[in-house]
C-alpha cells in the first residue's frame, strides 16, 4: 500500500535562490520581451517551466564525477566511462558524442536527408523536423488518432499507427524513405509514451522494407517506465532491462542527454552502419570535436556516465511520473483542459479548448503562456500553431493542436512550487475570457518560436 504523499527521494544539498517580483515587474518585463518568453531574462521568472532539457539538478555523485573528468583532447578515460554507460543501455555498435541532441540530429540528417526524401515519425518535435527540411527533404507525423485528441485517455497515444506507415511507404517508396524514426516519449504529442507492441509492429514494417528503424530516445527511461506500469507484459521487470529492449528494436538512435540522461549539456548519435558511422564521424570532426568527446568536456562526459545510471532508478521514476502526474490531475479537477493522461516529463494545457475565442492563427497558446507568465512569473512553452504553423511552401496553417507545455526540471522544484503553480494557473483560467490573442510581428525563416516578436490583438 502506497501512501498519498509525494516526496521528493533525495534530501537538498544545494539551493539557489529565486527572485519574487510583482505583477508591475512581469508586465514591463513580458513587453520587453516583445510578448515572447523566451526573450525574458531567467532572473525575471519565479517558477521555469519552459523546458526540462539541461535544466534539472544534478545529484552528488555527478558533481564527484566532475572532478574525475579527464581533459585530454584524444582517448580521454571519461570518454571509455561514457561509451561504457551508453552502451550498457543501447548495445549499438558505434557510439557518435554530440554537445546535445539538434547537433546529432544535423549530423544524422544531413547525411541521409536531402530532396526527395521523406522521413515518418510518430511526432517529429521542432528541432528534429527543422534539420529535416532544413536538407530539403519532407518529415511527417504518422502518430494515431487518438494522438491528435487531447481528452483521450489511450494508454500509449505516442504510437505510429503502422497502416499510416505502410501507406505512406506505398506512396513514397522504400527507396526514397532513408528511415524511419520514433520519438519515445511523444512529446509535441503531449509527451506520450510508445508501448513495445507498437515499437515491435514498426520494427516489423521496417524489416519488412528494409528501411532501418531509428529511436529519438532523449526521454527513454520515462517511456520504460509507462511500459512497465500498462502493458501487463512487463509489470515485473526492471526498467533498464525495457530500454535495452527497445534498443534492440531499433537500428540506431539520437539523444539529447539533457533530458532523461540527467545532464546539463551533452547528447549523442548511435547506430550499428559501419558506413554510416564513419561518415558521422567526418562530420563530427568538422562541426562538434574529436570522436571520443565530440563537443563534451570530460568533466561532462563523466556526469552523463552517473546519469544514465541514476535515470532508470525505480525510486526516482516512480517519484518523477507521480509529481507530473500530481500536477495534472490537480488542474483537471480545477476544470483547466489538458491532455490525458498526463505524460512524463511535462502537463500539456489544451490552450485551444481554454480559450475558444482566440482562433488558432491568433496563437492561444501563446496568450495563455504570456498569461502565466504576467500572473504568477510562470514560464511555459506554446506548442502549436506559433511553433508548426509555418510551412515549408510559406503559409500558415493552424497546427492539430494548441498546447502550452509546463515542463517539470528534474529534481528541481519541490511539491509547494507545484502547488505554487497550480494556483496560478487558476487565476490565469479565471479571467481567460478576457485574454487577448496575438499577431506576430517579427518572424525569423526557421524555428521562429525561439526569436519571433509578438503584439497583442
Amino acid at each position: 500500500m502506497e501512501f498519498r504523499t509525494i516526496f521528493e527521494p533525495f534530501r537538498i544539498h544545494s539551493v539557489e535562490p529565486l527572485r519574487l517580483t510583482t505583477e508591475a515587474q512581469r508586465r514591463a518585463a513580458m513587453q520587453a520581451a516583445h510578448y515572447n518568453v523566451f526573450s525574458l531574462h531567467s532572473r525575471d521568472v519565479i517558477i521555469d517551466l519552459l523546458t526540462d532539457s539541461g535544466t534539472g539538478a544534478m545529484s552528488r555523485d555527478q558533481w564527484a564525477a566532475i572532478q574525475h573528468g579527464d581533459e585530454s583532447y584524444a582517448g580521454s578515460p571519461s570518454w571509455d566511462l561514457f561509451k561504457a554507460a551508453v552502451q550498457d543501455l543501447f548495445p549499438f555498435t558505434h557510439v557518435v558524442p554530440t554537445h546535445q541532441g539538434r547537433a546529432a540530429e544535423k549530423i544524422l540528417f544531413s547525411l541521409v536527408g536531402g530532396p526527395g526524401r521523406f522521413i515518418p515519425n510518430n511526432t517529429h518535435f521542432d528541432t528534429t523536423r527543422a534539420n529535416i527540411e532544413f536538407t530539403g527533404a519532407v518529415a511527417t507525423d504518422l502518430v494515431i488518432d487518438e494522438g491528435r485528441d487531447p481528452a483521450s485517455r489511450h494508454p500509449f497515444k505516442g504510437n505510429m499507427d503502422p497502416e499510416k506507415l505502410e501507406a505512406f511507404i506505398a506512396e513514397h517508396g522504400r527507396d526514397n524513405i532513408p528511415l524511419i524514426m520514433l520519438t519515445v516519449t511523444n512529446n509535441s504529442g503531449g509527451g506520450q509514451p510508445v508501448s513495445m507492441a507498437n515499437m515491435r509492429a514498426i520494427r516489423e514494417i521496417s524489416r519488412h522494407h528494409d528501411i532501418p528503424l531509428y529511436l529519438d530516445a532523449c526521454r527513454f527511461a520515462e517511456n520504460a517506465w509507462f511500459i512497465r506500469e500498462r502493458e501487463p507484459e512487463f509489470a515485473d521487470r526492471d526498467v533498464a532491462d525495457i530500454v535495452r529492449e527497445m534498443a534492440a528494436l531499433a537500428d540506431g538512435m539520437t539523444m539529447s542527454a539533457k533530458k532523461d540522461p540527467l545532464g546539463n549539456i551533452g547528447g549523442w548519435l548511435a547506430m550499428n552502419d559501419d558506413e554510416l558511422a564513419a561518415q558521422s564521424r567526418t562530420m563530427l570532426v568538422l562541426t562538434e570535436g574529436f570522436p571520443t568527446y565530440g563537443g563534451l568536456a570530460g568533466r561532462d562526459l563523466e556526469a552523463l556516465a552517473v546519469g544514465l545510471h541514476e535515470a532508470v532508478s525505480h525510486d526516482y521514476l516512480r517519484y518523477r511520473i507521480r509529481s507530473t502526474a500530481y500536477l495534472a490531475d490537480s488542474l483537471s479537477e480545477s476544470g483547466i483542459p489538458v491532455v490525458q493522461p498526463p505524460g512524463g516529463h511535462a502537463v500539456y494545457i489544451d490552450a485551444r479548448a481554454m480559450l475558444p475565442h482566440i482562433p488558432p492563427l491568433q496563437y492561444p497558446g501563446q496568450a495563455l503562456t504570456v498569461a502565466l507568465y504576467e500572473v504568477g512569473g510562470v514560464r511555459g512553452c506554446e506548442i502549436g500553431t506559433v511553433m508548426f504553423g509555418r510551412q515549408p511552401d510559406g503559409s500558415e496553417v493552424p497546427a492539430a493542436m494548441d498546447l502550452v507545455r509546463l515542463a517539470i526540471p528534474r529534481r528541481t522544484y519541490t511539491q509547494s512550487h507545484i502547488d505554487y503553480v497550480i494556483e496560478v494557473c487558476q487565476r490565469v483560467a479565471s479571467t481567460s475570457a478576457a485574454l487577448p490573442g496575438y499577431r506576430m510581428t517579427h518572424e525569423p525563416p526557421a524555428l521562429r518560436h525561439f526569436t519571433a516578436q509578438f503584439e497583442p490583438v
